[in-house]
């Protein structure tokens, strides 16, 4: 982007705002504040943020509420910061779009992280497909279907391929479980979690560093996975 992006942060909290504001304005970002839901409908209109974090409970609407009403209108990257921590709120958030769901408090340094990674993507999305996607030592080339690990190639089944090229194209995304296997196994198998942990122990131990510290396929615990591009300490 050649101005700096600009971040509409959802929060009725004071002690969030002025945390979060100096915290991103200090990074370069431009940060619009909003209290209530109805406040960041009209802000979201008429600023056109680039980017979204989100609180779940504000006092006029539920941030559920806001989050689907944007993904209507928009794809911009939409990051829930919640103390709601329970897999079921977590769930209902992002099969509702939202991109990613920090749970509060939070380390400062892991918000900034999430926020430019999820920016990075839409970038990366914007731009022309190359055919390819390089995650530290790890290529990924979607036209040949192949995988190295530096020079070294590693054979995958297709099953494999089509789990880490769906995680992939979506990197930095957490998906749900029921995302993941109705995508791949289809609509039958979305209460058949068994298929999927099998398939993500078996692609970890071969792409992988360290299959028991997972550095690319990273566990949302009880949400789902995401493919990680950059480690996030």
């Amino acid at each position: 982007m050649t101005r700096s992006a600009r971040i509409l942060l959802v929060d009725d909290e004071v002690s969030i705002q002025r945390a979060v504001t100096p915290l991103l304005r200090s990074r370069g970002y431009e940060i619009e504040v909003a209290g209530t839901g109805t406040e960041a409908l009209k802000m979201f209109e008429h600023r056109q943020p680039d980017l979204i974090v989100l609180d779940l409970g504000l006092p006029d609407m539920e941030g559920t509420e806001v989050c689907r009403w944007v993904r209507g209108q928009s794809a911009v990257p939409i990051i829930v910061l919640s103390a709601r921590g329970a897999e079921a709120e977590k769930v209902a958030a992002l099969e509702l779009g939202a991109d990613d769901y920090i749970t509060k408090p939070f380390g400062p340094e892991e918000l900034v992280a999430r926020i430019r990674v999820a920016l990075r993507r839409t970038a990366a999305e914007e731009a022309p497909a190359s055919g390819k996607l390089k995650a530290g030592d790890l290529t990924i080339d979607y036209d040949r279907r192949r995988v190295m690990r530096g020079s070294e190639e590693i054979r995958l089944t297709p099953k494999e391929f089509e789990l880490l090229s769906l995680l992939a194209r979506n990197a930095d995304r957490v998906l749900t479980h029921r995302a993941i296997l109705k995508a791949i196994w289809g609509g039958n198998a979305v209460d058949q979690p068994e298929h999927l942990w099998v398939l993500i122990g078996q692609l970890r131990k071969k792409i992988e560093p360290d299959a028991g510290n997972p550095r690319y396929l990273v566990s949302e615990p009880w949400v789902g996975y995401r493919f990680a591009t950059e480690h996030q300490d």
